[in-house]
């Protein structure tokens, strides 16, 4: 079995393999500060839930943004598992050229999404990822990594209300009865949801505009997608498991080209 990390600003998610099937994923909080002992307890416990042993793992795969957890990430899985892990970076052969002004700011998490994209459906694609950021990047059909545009998050917009007001109060994120509010939080939540969905489909139309390339698939992830998705028919796809497929599509890459001698 494969366990896949993917390392976000906000959240740590773990999905674990057997063959081609995503068999269930955990989540825990990126910004708690933890030790090697915290987050190996942890992922004895996503193991335990699915009656899983820790030799039956053969492998782990990590993507990461986070740098300053890592060294305590490493040491959990190698303690825990006795595995070293695979890391998304520099020698990985993705099957992604990035062709960007400076391919080294460009995350693990977009290289995962991009290859995920283009390794499916091999045709140009937009992958959105509605994280901490919004994140819209390009890859073409040939696999080559072009373009972004990225944004304030769901969820930073929210904050921003209330974080540099007076007097507007948190709010849950959803999407009200109607645009027409009759108080302050559903007014702020109409504000924030379909203020937000105009703000999605107008990056689309522009950067569909722009690219001017026929047939692109949009595609999208990330745990806040599911509120913005159904209200768009700018988006073709949602599917907020783009970051565990595509880093077992590298694995898999990986490990295949490895027995053949060309990495």
């Amino acid at each position: 079995m494969l366990l896949t990390i993917d390392v976000g600003n906000t959240n740590i998610t773990m999905g674990i393999f057997k063959e081609d099937e995503l068999l269930g994923t955990f989540r825990l909080m990126t910004k708690t500060q933890r030790t090697s002992d915290e987050f190996g307890i942890y992922m004895k416990a996503f193991l335990d839930r699915y009656q899983i042993t820790t030799q039956q793992i053969n492998d782990v795969i990590v993507s990461s943004v986070v740098p300053k957890i890592m060294y305590s990430l490493n040491s959990a899985i190698i303690k825990t598992l006795r595995i070293e892990p695979t890391m998304i970076g520099p020698g990985i052969k993705t099957g992604i050229r990035v062709n960007t002004d400076n391919p080294k700011e460009v995350g693990a998490d977009r290289i995962v999404n991009v290859a995920y994209a283009y390794h499916t459906y091999k045709k140009p694609c937009i992958v959105i990822d509605f994280g901490t950021a919004t994140t819209f990047d390009f890859v073409n059909e040939e696999g080559v990594f072009e373009y972004t545009v990225i944004s304030p998050g769901l969820e930073i917009s929210a904050q921003a209300l209330y974080l540099q007001t007076a007097k507007l109060p948190e709010i849950e994120i959803v999407k009200p009865k109607s645009i027409l509010a009759s108080n302050t939080i559903c007014g702020m939540q109409a504000g924030v949801v379909y203020g937000y969905i105009g703000h999605v489909e107008y990056i689309i139309k522009k950067m569909l505009e722009e690219l001017k390339v026929k047939d692109v698939k949009v595609i999208a992830t990330g745990g806040l997608g599911k509120v913005i998705v159904p209200e768009t028919s700018y988006i073709h796809e949602y599917d907020p498991d783009i970051a565990f497929k595509g880093m077992k599509i590298i694995y898999d890459r990986t490990k295949r080209l490895t027995n053949k001698g060309d990495v």
